[in-house]
């Protein structure tokens, strides 16, 4: 007999999966509605029974009840921060202090709280390549700190993902630091031991994929999308994607649906280069622009442990606002958002960008 699986266990297997065997994105989507049908079944057969138990049993009050109207109103929700002139978090506005655009229309904020009110999902997506090798200490270590620090107790959770070859989730959603430490240990390099060539070259025995777009479809598809509060991801890479069965588009458009906000952390090593800079920042600032978050850049002057101290300053920073769009007509397909202050001189980081719910 075949022993039921965790939906933690059916992610694990789905992410291998997802970066080694499905071909195309088309696929990819098929094959993931199916895997989340099943996990669902799995979990839920006993839910089913018992409500067509119920279903079956008269209820004499049920003829004299009223009717309910439901209405879908759709709510909008954007995370944001704001600077000043010379770079300094502003923490203390108010609802009052923002003006909100739809396609150019003036939206009205129903909804407004500062990060301290609401929880945080937070995950952690690591760039295992081969170029990586000298890295991975660090980021052990940094991202152990870094757990320690942002997660609130029976709070926030957070989930760790390696991505090279193929995509896994090393530690599913906890509040578990001592489980996201034991999840950081099992990072491992693709191809250790084979040689590190200058750039993503082919070579015999080595492989040549770094699933990065693929590694945030599935964190904002499978890990983010059913959260509430505030949701974060974390990426850290060369930000050179090769091999992704999604294209880059589809990535932001799955962490937009998902009300993600993405900060890239561009880490790299020259030597596995040949002593030269690489490309892939771009793809990481996009990321990050699309989203509302930042890019940062590892340097003697600015180490990772540097660097996660600034993220989570920016988390802890931020404000969210909520509305319902006044005219929901038009193409469907993304719309434009524009937040602002009123004060001048303040910048607000936001994304710019969602996708109206289906009808």
């Amino acid at each position: 007999m075949t022993k039921a699986m965790t939906p933690g266990q059916h992610r694990r297997r789905h992410c291998r999966r997802f970066g080694g065997n499905v071909a195309g994105p088309r696929a990819v989507k098929i094959y993931m509605a199916n895997w989340r049908i099943q996990a669902r079944a799995t979990g839920s057969l006993l839910a089913v029974l018992c409500a067509a138990v119920f279903f079956w049993l008269p209820s004499p009050a049920a003829a004299q009840q009223d009717p309910v109207i439901s209405v879908d109103v759709e709510v909008v929700n954007i995370l944001a921060t704001v600077r000043d002139k010379k770079g300094k978090l502003i923490t203390h506005l108010k609802k009052e202090d923002f003006r909100l655009e739809d396609e150019g229309k003036l939206q009205e904020i129903k909804y407004f709280s500062r990060q301290t009110d609401l929880p945080l999902t937070v995950g952690l997506l690591v760039d295992t390549s081969v170029s990586q090798e000298r890295l991975i200490y660090d980021e052990r270590r940094a991202g152990a700190q870094f757990f320690s620090q942002v997660l609130r107790h029976k709070k926030d959770l957070a989930f760790l993902i390696g991505f090279d070859v193929d995509v896994e989730l090393l530690q599913d959603l906890t509040e578990s630091r001592t489980l996201l430490r034991s999840g950081l240990e099992k990072l491992e390099i693709q191809g250790v031991g084979r040689g590190i060539q200058p750039g993503p070259v082919p070579t015999p025995g080595r492989p040549v994929s770094t699933a990065l777009f693929d590694a945030v479809y599935l964190a904002s598809t499978e890990m983010m999308r059913d959260q509430v509060g505030r949701k974060a991801l974390i990426l850290i890479s060369d930000g050179v994607d090769v091999g992704s069965k999604v294209k880059q588009e589809e990535a932001i458009e799955a962490a937009q649906r998902a009300d993600i906000v993405l900060y890239g952390i561009r880490y790299y090593d020259r030597r596995a280069y040949g002593g030269f800079g690489v490309g892939g920042g771009g793809s990481l600032k996009r990321l990050a622009k699309e989203t509302g978050g930042s890019v940062f850049e590892v340097s003697r002057k600015q180490p990772l442990e540097k660097v996660f101290d600034a993220i989570q300053e920016e988390l802890r920073s931020q404000y969210s606002l909520g509305y319902s769009p006044s005219d929901t007509s038009g193409k469907p397909g993304p719309r434009k958002i524009k937040l602002r202050t009123k004060q001048r001189g303040l910048k607000v980081q936001s994304r710019k960008e969602y996708y109206p719910h289906s009808p």
